[in-house]
């Protein structure tokens, strides 16, 4: 008779306490030529994540040629004194290294990321490309096509037609926010190198400019390193620049941009909001994430699992430009798709959505659930270098203590469901937002009307 085999079970292992965990804390420094410097050891991060921050805004472009900062950012790695655009991106990659840059409402920022082993090298070619761009004609030339290039396409995208019309409707004529980021075809025409050398000269020098370097920095000696290559880098010194006052116009109403034949409507509702120094701020982003920051959100609850309307609708606040003083913006939006035939009952429902809000208020189980999203993930999401690094960034570009968003996740963790309606509702006000529809005007024109949200105008299609 065979005998039965027996197996021997090990006990299960059990869960480690977990360890308190808070957003690195970073050291402050500066450089002689006046460079700030944000340093953060990050151990095990063999990937070394760098972003330079240059105070060169969108508010300075000279007149007539909105886009200029997005051309000078993307020349910075086209080429230097040293080597050609080809030449740079060789090095670049013998480096291992990648180097992004683009141009927002506060400034330009340049991020390099590169294996802690080639961090001289990389270090060394982006100071080469912030102390001596090439700028060269052909080079300016070639980018101001390829930027030329996509202004057909993100005319022709649904959601970036949206943001663009919002822009425009909230901000003045006046305002740089009320245009398209990186230009227009007009303005990005009548950009040469010799209009981004003369931006470049007076608007990019180290005494405005800020270093973050995020990374496993055992046996780096960084300061010698720095001082070799950022450190070179001269300028001439800050210069203060007047700030205008952010101005919008929230009054509620409806603009449809026409699509004929759209199968779908894509739906983008906002406002204008305080910037992250407001009290408020903490509250509100836990608000609008139980409004529609995840699939178990209010709105997706409604509109996407008992309606079918759409895939998904998200609520989510946009710092735009921040201020010490508090007279920063951000955008407040409600951004989303749905099908044609459905515009006017997803519309409806969604302001449903608003007013149950308002007068119900949010359940406790949404604010746990909201905050256990929030907060208990953070550990996960700041995994990387490159996350560190990026949002200590946001910080100094946003005018926030090194110390903000660890306080952020303690004010979450904190932040009681009634604080947290109060902040939706008030983020969110139904008489107070601005509605734009791109879409169908022949089908949807009509039932948005009978919705009574608004008055309504129609804008054709570019």
């Amino acid at each position: 008779m065979t005998e039965l085999a027996t197996m021997e079970f090990h006990p299960q292992p059990q869960a480690g306490e977990a360890r308190p965990w808070a957003f690195p804390a970073p050291e402050r420094g500066a450089l002689g030529n006046g460079l700030t410097l944000l340093r953060c050891h990050r151990p095990g991060q063999q990937v070394v994540a760098v972003e330079i921050l240059l105070a060169a805004p969108l508010e300075a472009e000279p007149q007539g040629l909105d886009g200029i900062a997005t051309i000078m950012a993307r020349a910075f790695t086209e080429g230097t004194d040293k080597h050609s655009a080809e030449e740079f991106a060789a090095e670049l990659e013998r480096c291992g290294a990648t180097l992004d840059a683009h141009a927002d409402h506060p400034g330009v920022r340049i991020s390099l990321e590169v294996p802690v082993s080639r961090l001289p090298k990389a270090l060394g070619l982006l100071a080469d490309a912030l102390r001596a761009p090439a700028f060269e004609d052909s080079e300016i030339e070639r980018l101001v096509r390829n930027r030329l290039d996509e202004i057909p396409h993100e005319t022709a995208n649904p959601a970036r037609r949206a943001a663009k019309e919002l822009s425009r409707q909230l901000f003045p004529a006046t305002s740089r926010m009320s245009r398209p980021r990186q230009g227009t075809e007009e303005t990005v025409t009548a950009i040469d190198s010799a209009a981004v050398r003369a931006f470049y000269e007076k608007h990019v020098r180290p005494a405005t400019a800020t270093a973050v370097v995020v990374g496993d920095l055992t046996g780096v000696d960084l300061d010698a390193l720095l001082a070799d290559t950022l450190g070179a880098w001269t300028g001439s010194q800050a210069e203060a620049r007047p700030v205008p006052p952010i101005t919008a116009d929230d009054t509620g109403r409806v603009i449809i941009v026409d699509r004929p034949g759209a199968v779908q409507t894509q739906l983008l509702i906002g406002r204008i909001g305080a910037d992250r120094h407001d009290r408020v701020w903490p509250a509100q982003v836990l608000g609008t994430y139980c409004l529609g920051g995840t699939l178990t959100s209010r709105l997706d609850r409604v509109l996407r699992e008992e309606k079918g309307y759409t895939y998904g609708v998200r609520a989510f606040g946009q710092v735009l430009r921040s201020a010490p003083d508090g007279t920063g913006a951000a955008m407040l939006a409600i951004s989303g798709s749905v099908d044609t035939p459905n515009t006017g009952p997803a519309l409806d429902d969604l302001w449903k959505v608003l007013r149950t809000l308002a007068a119900e208020g949010l359940t406790d189980a949404e604010r746990d659930i909201a905050v256990q999203n929030l907060v208990g993930v953070a550990p996960l999401k700041y995994e990387t270098a490159g996350a560190v690094a990026g949002t200590l960034a946001d910080q100094v570009e946003q005018h926030l203590p090194d110390d903000f968003q660890a306080t952020l996740y303690q004010q979450l963790a904190a932040t009681g469901t009634v604080e947290a309606t109060a902040a939706a509702v008030s983020a969110f006000p139904v008489d107070r937002l601005v509605t734009v529809l791109v879409g169908d005007a022949a089908q949807i024109e009509e039932p948005v009307r009978a919705l009574g949200i608004g008055e309504v105008s129609v804008a054709a299609a570019e």
